[in-house]
């Protein structure tokens, strides 16, 4: 049966990648304090986000520009692990081990800013 190969690494990569789009979300609230701010820097960045990443289109017809903003583009890792891991024949460009190891070494570092920065701004 083709399909989704739930109960493998899905069910990782999707928390993970919520988890750091959050987390980034966090700080971004820290930094700018308003809700108004917020809500049209964070439409802009998801904006940017999307479109620079590999969601859209493969990476290998983006100019080279592109490619290296994709390169640092956390979303494109995201993108690539569960397409790598959704589709029946799914692969993943980077290799699900880097897709992986970025994802939850950026999460970590996210969450150490996260949780330094939030507690600054509750006082």
């Amino acid at each position: 049966m083709a399909g989704p190969r739930l109960g493998s690494s899905t069910d990782f990569t999707r928390p993970c990648g919520a988890a750091l789009l959050s987390t980034f979300s966090l700080i971004i609230a820290c930094i700018v304090k308003t809700r108004e701010r917020f809500m049209g820097i964070g439409q802009v960045l998801t904006m940017l986000l999307f479109f620079a990443s590999n969601a859209i289109y493969p990476m290998s017809t983006m100019p080279g520009w592109l490619q290296g903003v994709s390169y640092l583009n956390l979303l494109s890792y995201t993108v690539d692990g569960l397409r790598a891991l959704m589709l029946a024949d799914g692969e993943s460009g980077f290799g699900l081990a880097v897709d992986f190891s970025v994802l939850v070494l950026t999460l970590a570092v996210l969450v150490m800013i996260g949780g330094r920065m939030y507690p600054r701004l509750a006082t």
